[in-house]
C-alpha cells in the first residue's frame, strides 16, 4: 500500500502547515496482472531458462500421439490401467529421490534399498505370518534406517554420496541374496498388498475421490487468490487461476472416467475403477508438494541445495537436513519396493537391482528436477515417471526388441539433462539463477 511522509512549512503569517507527501513506497502499490501479463511473463521465463516441467510435458503428449497412432490398443483403457501400475513404483522411488538431487547429491542405492524392505516385509508375512500392516511399516522403518546411516555418513564424515551409496548398493544386494538365496524368491500372496496394484477402487469411490481432488483444489486456488487480493500482494490473474483448475479438472475427470469403463477382455468378467496405487501417489504426491512448498523444512532445503555455507550462515543445521533427505529417499525407496512386488507377485534376489534406479533417477531429471540442486519438485519425478513408463510401455506395444527401450529411455535422460544444463547457464547469464 502506499504510504505517506508528512512535512513541516512556515508560512507567510508564522503559522505551521503540515503537508503530506508520497513516500518513496507509494510506488510499491500492487497492481494486478491480466491473463496477457502473465503469458507474456511465462513466456519471458522460459526462454530466460526456467522451463520446469514443460520440455517433460510435451514429450509425453509427443509420445502418447505417437503411440496411440501406431497402436490402437495403446489408448485403451486396459493398456492405461496397466500403464498407472507400471508407472506406480517408479514414481514413488522418483519422489524420494528429488529430496537427495534438491541437495546436489545422489543415492545411487534406493532401488536396492527398497529390494531389501520388500524382501524383508514378504519373508515376515510368509514365515513370521504378520499382518500386511505390521509387515509394510517394518519394510518402511528399515528403509528409513538404510538411510539414515546413509546421511549420517555423508553429513558427518563427508564421504561423497555418490561412494557411500555405490557402497550400500553391492552390500544391500547381498542382504537380499542371503536372506533368499541365489535364483530363490518369495511369492507375495497377501490379498491387501497385491491389491495395491491389481484391485480397483469402486467406481463410485473413484468419481468421488476424483470431485474431492478436484473441489478441494479449486477450493484453495481460488482462496489463495483471494486471500493475496486482500493482502495487496503480488498474484496471478484470475484468468491464470481459472485455467489451472479447469486443467486440473478435465485431467483427473477424463482419466477417472477412462479408468470407470469396463476394460476387460473377457466378456464374462468385469473390470472397473482406479487402480488402487493411483490414490496413493496422489497422496504422496500432495503431501510431499506441501513439505517441500509449505513449510519451513522444505524451504531449508531449497536454501541448503542452492547454497549450503549461506544456509549454514543464516542458521539451518545443513547437516541435519541433509541426513532427513536420505531418510526420506530410503523410506520412500522402502515403499517402491513393496509397490513393486505387489505388481510381480513375488520377491527375488534381484528385486531392486539392474535398470530400476537408472529409471526413477531418469524420472526424477526427466520431470525437470536439476542434477545441480536447489530446483525441483514432487511433481516433476510424476510426470517424468509417467513418461519413462510410457516409453517402454508403447514399445513394447510395438513388439520392439529391449535394447530399444534402454536406447530411447537413455537418449531422453541425456537429452533433459541436456535441456537442465543449458536452462541452468540462460538462468545465469540473465541472472534468474
Amino acid at each position: 500500500m502506499a504510504s505517506k511522509a508528512s512535512t513541516e512549512t512556515k508560512t507567510a503569517g508564522g503559522r505551521t502547515e503540515i503537508t503530506v507527501a508520497d513516500s518513496d513506497f507509494a510506488v510499491d502499490a500492487v497492481t494486478e496482472q491480466t491473463f496477457g501479463d502473465a503469458v507474456r511473463a511465462y513466456l519471458g521465463r522460459v526462454r530466460g531458462g526456467d522451463m520446469g516441467s514443460l520440455p517433460a510435458v510435451l514429450g509425453l503428449v509427443v509420445l502418447f500421439v505417437v503411440f496411440g497412432l501406431a497402436n490402437d490398443r495403446f489408448l485403451s483403457a486396459l493398456n492405461l490401467a496397466n500403464l498407472i501400475t507400471q508407472a506406480g513404483s517408479i514414481c514413488v522411488l522418483a519422489m524420494g529421490l528429488v529430496f537427495v538431487l534438491l541437495l546436489g547429491d545422489i543415492d545411487l542405492s534406493a532401488g536396492v534399498a527398497g529390494g531389501v524392505a520388500a524382501c524383508a516385509m514378504a519373508l515376515t508375512v510368509v514365515n513370521l505370518g504378520w499382518p500386511w500392516w505390521a509387515a509394510m511399516v517394518m519394510g518402511v522403518a528399515i528403509g528409513a534406517l538404510i538411510g539414515l546411516t546413509i546421511g549420517l555418513l555423508r553429513a558427518k564424515l563427508g564421504i561423497p554420496s555418490f561412494v557411500v551409496t555405490l557402497a550400500f548398493f553391492l552390500g544391500l544386494q547381498g542382504v537380499t541374496l542371503k536372506l533368499i538365496g541365489e535364483g530363490g524368491s518369495v511369492r507375495v500372496d497377501d490379498p491387501v498388498i497385491r491389491g495395491l496394484t491389481i484391485s480397483n477402487l469402486p467406481v463410485t469411490a473413484g468419481w468421488t475421490l476424483a470431485l474431492v481432488v478436484v473441489v478441494g483444489f479449486a477450493a484453495l486456488e481460488f482462496y489463495t487468490y483471494r486471500r493475496k487480493q486482500v493482502l495487496r500482494l503480488s498474484n496471478s490473474p484470475l484468468g491464470v487461476v481459472v485455467a489451472r483448475v479447469s486443467a486440473v479438472a478435465v485431467v483427473v475427470l477424463g482419466v477417472t472416467y477412462v479408468l470407470s469403463v469396463n476394460r476387460s477382455v473377457n466378456r464374462a468378467v468385469e473390470i472397473r475403477g482406479i487402480p488402487y496405487v493411483l490414490p496413493l501417489i496422489l497422496v504422496l504426491l500432495i503431501v510431499l508438494t506441501v513439505v517441500l512448498k509449505r513449510t519451513a523444512y522444505g524451504r531449508h532445503i531449497y536454501a541448503v541445495g542452492g547454497n549450503a555455507e549461506a544456509a549454514r550462515r543464516a542458521g539451518i543445521s545443513v547437516d541435519r537436513i541433509r541426513v532427513s533427505v536420505f531418510v526420506v529417499s530410503s523410506s520412500l525407496a522402502a515403499l517402491s519396493g513393496i509397490i513393486a512386488a505387489s505388481y510381480a507377485g513375488k520377491v527375488s534376489a534381484s528385486s531392486g537391482a539392474g535398470n530400476v534406479l537408472l529409471y526413477a533417477v531418469g524420472a526424477a531429471v526427466i520431470g525437470g528436477t536439476s542434477l545441480f540442486g536447489g530446483k525441483g519438485r514432487a511433481l516433476d519425478a510424476v510426470i517424468g515417471g509417467v513418461v519413462v513408463a510410457t516409453i517402454a510401455n508403447g514399445l513394447g506395444l510395438l513388439n520392439q526388441s529391449s535394447y530399444i527401450n534402454f536406447l530411447v529411455t537413455g537418449g531422453v535422460l541425456l537429452l533433459a539433462a541436456s535441456v537442465d544444463a543449458i536452462s541452468r547457464r540462460r538462468r545465469s547469464s540473465t541472472g534468474l539463477a
